[in-house]
């Protein structure tokens, strides 16, 4: 599965190496890695279940396992601040089957480089043609090509909150009786 250049290579790219196998194994799948600035750097991991669930308790099951395999590893130089997460709800997108599975909801996407002037496209997402995301732009299809997207993520919108809300499974009732 293609991933949005910037998760594949570098730090970064090493790191999804070295994390993505066994978060797999755990029933996870790995959903954006970044490193941010600052002293000492943060290393940020969105996880979620196949399902799209994550739970308080997953985070610290994964984080912990993560963990270890980075002191193991040891990828980054120097001190980091390791944060697990979920994705949330405006969540980013960063694999072509993302770009599928979430059409129909207002998206944000950010080029890595100008497309006729412009960097920025927001609109309704309608999934993937070929290499491209096409993205609906006030009733214009705008084509983005897939390898030239720096980041894109989902838009908070009631039509987003009620998809969510809807796919909320309800936790087991206990036996009141």
């Amino acid at each position: 599965m293609r991933h949005l250049s910037g998760q594949k290579t570098g730090q970064i790219g090493r790191v999804r190496d070295i994390v993505e196998p066994t978060a797999e194994a755990m029933g996870f799948r790995v959903v954006r890695i970044r490193m941010i600035g600052g002293a000492p750097q943060t290393l940020q991991i969105m996880a979620e279940r196949f399902d799209g669930t994550m739970t308080v308790d997953d985070c610290a099951e994964l984080s912990h396992a993560v963990s270890a395999l980075l002191d193991i590893e040891d990828p980054i130089p120097g001190e980091y601040v390791l944060e697990l997460s979920s994705p949330g709800i405006d969540r980013p997108l960063v694999r072509e089957d993302d770009f599928d599975r979430y059409a129909g909801y207002e998206t944000k996407i950010e080029m890595a480089e100008l497309i006729e002037g412009r960097k920025r496209f927001r609109g309704m997402l309608k999934g993937c043609d070929g290499d491209d995301v096409v993205l609906d732009v006030d009733g214009t299809p705008v084509h983005l090509a897939f390898d030239r997207i720096a980041e894109a993520k989902l838009v908070m919108t009631d039509a987003l909150m009620e998809a969510a809300l809807k796919a909320q499974t309800p936790s087991e009732t206990p036996d009141l009786h």
